[in-house]
């Protein structure tokens, strides 16, 4: 179905016209059609909204066992096994129709449910890899590893699918209930820590019927924006380098080593970098170097992040970096190989008549209310990292934020579901299980996320996405205006063309050798909820456990 016919299909929704009912998966007695949808302001909207909080609210049982459950696999990206089996066994017997293995990733799934026409379809997604080496006790406000330089949640990815889930379980009930029309796709987002799963979704049709992509992702507040992300485009390449071994002592003349073409491709790019410009961000790891001292390198291998702030300037700076590679093949007398991409991202940009839907229903919800012990954990790794300890935030933004470009743009980070937004109207909502200052992508990111800070912020993000879910289903005109905006706005100019070349594949070998390290240490702590009310509990951990205050000198100095 292309952008108009879904932009179409929204508007003939929006003037009362009948659709006619789709092929697909649809729940055993659910063929009775709908009545026509309400108006935002109807009756009816609000009472479902009312009675979709309290119904999420009565899952917050579940919502903990899914945030602790995915925390104890900490799982790396592409290695996500455990929790594909965990989070499709819980949405097949919910009458979800499953299908793994999608876009050439073991480990990727999707799950659909259908009611009626199954318009409009909305697809639900959150990030489910973990980060290497950020292995911490949750609960624990200093560094204090459950397993000796393992994997751990260190970006909080193990909180977002049981947002999705609750919400669109309570949803669905509605539906079937209520007889309205709509599609539910759930989806995980794959090693997004490498950038190596949504293009790869996206290339193999999985939203080519979808009108509506509402993603999540976990902050430090409750919140959505629209318009320019901020965030950076990235391609991720591995370089390789060929050439041949030779005694490293006995005859080094007759070597020529791959390791040196890395080794000068990565000096090469240290000094280009002074002449490129300072919103790019550009880093790299050697993860093939050779095997021993004593034989040149045959083979040898650089990986390379560029990041920038669109399509064009990205393509640039990894042509540089072809470049770069290129000479240093020349210098040593090796062959510039393979050039992979392994992983890309657009830079997103979100819907602004979704994110306008959503900021009202944040404002309906609220943040969590925060107990004292959740602010003595914050508080403690704050002062543990030495950063200002000022705990959690209490309130939500009043004004929703955005620009249709961005502004004082510097670099940052990056995101793969930039690639989506460029294809369907989206938009991402952060929910409240981190705490504020910490460094990202490190341990003390993971130590809040099987606590009570994670469990009720991912509450809060589940009554927030339900409630836009129900806006979505029952006001065709937040539809019409977002494919509207998609139309003639987002994409008025910037068309998507994908970074990932046809024969550009998953890498799916990534992160194998880490887990195959530590998963049969990381398994003796898998949490039980038949056991155990949560992980902290199975764990033994005392919450929240942090340093005491150091007393201060009292008199004069």
């Amino acid at each position: 179905m292309t952008r108009s016919t879904r932009c179409g299909l929204a508007a003939a929704l929006l003037l009362g016209a009948p659709l006619a009912a789709e092929a697909g998966a649809q729940t055993a007695g659910a063929a009775a059609p709908a009545a026509p949808a309400p108006a935002a302001n109807d009756p009816r909207l609000a009472k479902l909204k009312d009675e979709a909080l309290q119904m999420v609210q009565a899952r917050s049982k579940q919502v903990q066992e899914i945030v602790d459950m995915l925390f104890s696999f900490q799982e790396l990206g592409f290695q996500e096994w455990e929790s594909q089996k965990y989070l499709t066994g819980i949405l097949e017997k919910e009458g979800f129709k499953v299908e793994r293995g999608v876009a050439g990733i073991p480990t990727a799934w999707t799950a659909k449910w259908s009611y009626g026409t199954g318009k409009p379809e909305i697809s639900l997604g959150s990030d489910v890899d973990g980060i290497p080496q950020a292995s911490n006790k949750p609960g624990v406000g200093y560094k204090d590893a459950m397993v000796s330089g393992g994997p751990g949640h260190g970006e909080g990815h193990n909180a977002g699918q049981a947002l999705n889930i609750v919400a669109s379980i309570v949803v669905k009930q509605l539906m079937q209930r209520d007889k309205i029309n709509g599609t539910l796709l759930l989806w995980p987002g794959i090693a997004e820590e490498q950038m190596a799963g949504k293009a790869f979704l996206v290339r193999s049709g999985v939203f080519k019927n979808t009108d509506v992509t509402l993603f999540t992702h976990v902050g430090n507040d409750l919140g959505v924006s629209w318009g320019a992300s901020g965030s950076s485009a990235l391609i991720s390449a591995e370089f390789r380098f060929k050439g041949s071994s030779a005694h490293a002592a006995g005859a080094p003349w007759r070597g020529q080593s791959a390791l040196d073409a890395v080794m000068l491709m990565a000096q090469g790019w240290e000094y280009r970098r002074e002449h490129l410009r300072l919103q790019q961000r550009s880093h790299y790891v050697i993860k093939d170097g050779g095997d021993q001292p004593n034989v040149v390198p045959s083979t040898a291998s650089i990986w390379f992040y560029f990041r920038e702030q669109d399509y064009p300037r990205t393509m640039e700076l990894f042509e540089t970096g072809q470049k770069v590679a290129q000479g240093a093949a020349m210098m040593t007398d090796t062959k510039l190989d393979t050039v992979m991409i392994l992983g890309s991202g657009w830079s997103a940009h979100f819907s602004k008549p979704i994110a306008e839907a959503m900021h009202q229903n944040i404002q309906t919800v609220g943040m969590p209310a925060w107990d004292d012990k959740d602010q003595t954990l914050a508080k403690g790794i704050q002062r543990e990292l030495g950063q200002p300890d000022f705990g959690l935030s209490s309130e939500v933004n009043k004004q929703l934020r955005g620009a249709e470009t961005p502004q004082n743009w510097m670099g940052g980070g990056s995101d793969d579901i930039g690639d989506i937004a460029w294809n369907v109207p989206t938009v991402t909502l952060r929910f409240p299980s981190n705490i504020p200052s910490l460094p990202g992508h490190n341990w003390a990111n993971a130590i809040s996320m099987a606590t009570p800070i994670a469990h009720k912020g991912a509450l809060a993000g589940a009554k927030v996405q339900a409630l836009t879910v129900l806006d979505i289903l029952l006001t065709p005109k937040v539809v019409a205006d977002a494919w509207d905006y998609f139309n003639n706005v987002q994409t008025k100019t910037v068309k998507y063309k994908p970074f990932i070349r046809p024969s550009d594949q998953p890498p799916i070998w990534l992160n194998a050798d880490i887990m195959a390290k530590y998963k049969p240490q990381l398994q003796k702590f898998y949490y039980d909820p038949s056991k155990y009310k949560t992980y902290l509990e199975q764990l033994g951990i005392e919450y929240p456990t942090v340093r005491p205050i150091e007393a201060k000198p009292k008199g004069n100095n």
